[in-house]
């Protein structure tokens, strides 16, 4: 079995290409459609459940470790998926590609770890019951958390 730091080890370039693509192409609170699209084909190559939210922004993954968990222990982890209107002025390669829109709270290492995460529970199935797995929006501007 994969452990931890192994997983850490082999997915580790993977999970930076991930939040650097994020950080390139942020998304404002309650417009992270591309955002969530781009993650929903990553969680699709993972054979994982995916349910999209209503206005297509955020999304929620069901990972269940057996079959026969129905009374089994349900975890939820969340990450929140959404930029702020803050122009980036690093000079880095993966500098965000929209203009007054960067991820400077973070957000975009938090889906990152989020991805790893539901990445090393898909492909071990190292716990008990279900972990659901939920991308947050809106989470600088109020209301994601309400509606996923």
């Amino acid at each position: 079995m994969l452990d931890l730091s192994d997983a850490a080890d082999s997915f580790f370039d993977d999970w930076v290409a991930v939040r650097r693509h994020l950080h390139q192409h942020p998304e404002l609170s309650g417009k992270e459609r591309l955002t969530t699209q781009y993650l929903k084909s990553l969680l699709s190559e993972m054979d994982l459940p995916i349910r999209v939210a209503s206005d297509g922004c955020g999304l929620i993954a069901d990972l269940v470790s057996d079959e026969s968990v129905a009374t089994a222990p349900r975890l939820g982890i969340r990450g929140d998926i959404d930029a702020l209107p803050i122009d980036d002025e690093k000079a880095v390669a993966y500098h965000s590609t929209v203009p007054g829109v960067m991820h400077a709270c973070g957000h975009d290492g938090h889906t990152a770890m989020l991805l790893g995460a539901a990445q090393y529970l898909a492909e071990t199935r190292n716990f008990d019951g279900t972990a659901v797995v939920i991308f947050q929006p809106a989470e600088e501007g109020g209301g994601g958390g309400r509606e996923m």
